[in-house]
């Protein structure tokens, strides 16, 4: 957010995970040049935050719209409520870009969570979003049944590049997963009762577009130079040639030593569980391994599948050493603490 706001005036933030958008809207509580809008369950539920009286402070006051919902939420319930207040903040705020954050947790079956959306009510934000032709930034979110996180950030990717897929999912290293049905859909528990009564759910509405008639149209910026990135390398030249850098990748800073940079070209993704002593990876190209507690669950967490096999591995950490002549080194050491 912090570098969109180099370039874009007013930034808005949409949170559709089940937990209170807290840091996001605790960062920008006091500006209006980014709009927090946060949709989740509130009451005795992490992180305790998030009444609809929470709306910002000093300059900022009004720019957070909070929306506290309780158990079950429905697609319909859900959908009633994002869609007009969503139409209200693009017209009063005028965004020029939007990060929206798609939370998985929200989602029916959810470990953690406790609405009740399928697929087509999560992702009916995302083409909510989509359909205002803002610059956006999609992102993922908490999600506690790996599952059906896999399955939604697959379908919303589809909605956003306008790719149709089919309901039967593909045979994949993990398709035992998706039993008993591998199907990309999911139904709403039908045993969850919706606590969010139809007035109730008025009621937050209402409060939300009466809190954005009081703003006083979308809020300006002076002109001005654009300041540099917030994600300049310290190592990096002059601020000019800072993007460059970051995408080109600067090797003119390479560390001496035991740990060379041509075994890890630039656009090769290293796993540090994969590495070994030498620096070489273990893992060949194309070359899948599921990591100890990734993408394992099971509805009772009692289950006599195999986890993911233990593997020892040598991880290497680099120090960067200093002497009295100002002469840099670094030091590798392997599996140790020190």
């Amino acid at each position: 957010i912090l570098e969109l706001l180099r370039v874009h005036a007013r930034v808005l933030y949409i949170d559709i995970d089940v937990h209170h958008g807290d840091g996001v809207e605790e960062a920008f509580y006091c500006t209006d040049r980014v709009m927090t809008f946060s949709l989740h369950k509130y009451g005795d539920f992490f992180p305790g935050t998030g009444h609809s009286r929470d709306v910002g402070a000093r300059e900022g006051s009004g720019f957070s719209v909070n929306a506290p919902l309780t158990s079950g939420m429905t697609d319909e319930s859900y959908i009633a409520l994002f869609t007009p207040v969503l139409e209200k903040i693009m017209g009063v705020y005028q965004p020029g870009a939007i990060v929206l954050q798609c939370g998985a947790d929200s989602l029916a079956g959810d470990r953690l969570g406790c609405f009740n959306l399928s697929l087509k009510g999560h992702a009916a934000c995302v083409k909510t979003v989509k359909s205002y032709r803002v610059p956006t930034l999609v992102l993922g979110g908490g999600g506690y049944t790996i599952r059906n996180v896999a399955r939604c950030w697959a379908y919303e990717t589809s909605i956003l590049l306008d790719r149709e897929i089919e309901n039967q999912i593909p045979y994949n290293d993990y398709y035992e997963y998706y039993a008993p049905d591998y199907e990309l859909h999911l139904q709403p528990e039908i045993a969850r009762e919706n606590l969010n009564t139809e007035g109730s759910l008025t009621a937050v509405r209402d409060d939300l577009l009466r809190q954005l008639n009081e703003l006083k149209g979308a809020p300006s910026v002076q002109m001005m130079e654009v300041p540099p990135s917030f994600v300049i390398s310290k190592h990096s030249g002059s601020s000019s040639n800072s993007d460059r850098n970051l995408i080109e990748g600067d090797n003119t800073h390479g560390s001496t030593g035991n740990a060379s940079q041509d075994e890890h070209p630039d656009d090769m993704e290293i796993d540090i569980r994969d590495t070994t002593a030498n620096g070489k990876t273990k893992r060949g190209d194309g070359e899948r391994r599921q990591h100890d507690g990734e993408l394992y669950d099971d509805d009772d967490d009692n289950t006599d599948l195999p986890r993911a096999g233990k593997k020892d591995k040598v991880k290497e950490k680099r120090y960067l050493m200093q002497d009295d002549t100002g002469e840099s080194d670094t030091k590798v050491a392997s599996g140790s603490n020190t």
